[in-house]
């Protein structure tokens, strides 16, 4: 009787001693990054832009600005939307030359 407490004993303080496990909860994984975006934003203002296509959410540009903050921005604003276009032809004609 006494070996069968021990044994339980012993096998609650594993399981309560366990380290936790590293990876995020899935509802932490699968958010959106950006949940406001900026509309109105100069291109003056940015160092790099960086998109980011994630399941379940819509497609987000974020912007790093020159005093390193980042800041979501409205991919539907003008001078971006060209910049796109621009980006996909410039593609487009390094793989036809290939």
């Amino acid at each position: 009787m006494d070996m069968k407490l021990l044994a339980v004993v012993a096998a609650l303080m594993v399981v309560t001693y366990t380290p936790p496990a590293q990876a995020k909860p899935i509802s932490l994984v699968e958010r959106c990054h950006c949940r406001s975006t900026v509309n109105s934003l100069p291109r003056s203002y940015i160092r790099e832009l960086r998109f980011i296509h994630t399941p379940n959410c819509p497609f987000q540009v974020i912007a790093k600005l020159k005093t390193n903050k980042e800041v979501c921005v409205n991919p539907e604003i003008r001078w971006l939307q060209q910049y796109l276009k621009n980006a996909i032809n410039k593609m487009k004609k390094s793989q036809q030359s290939n």
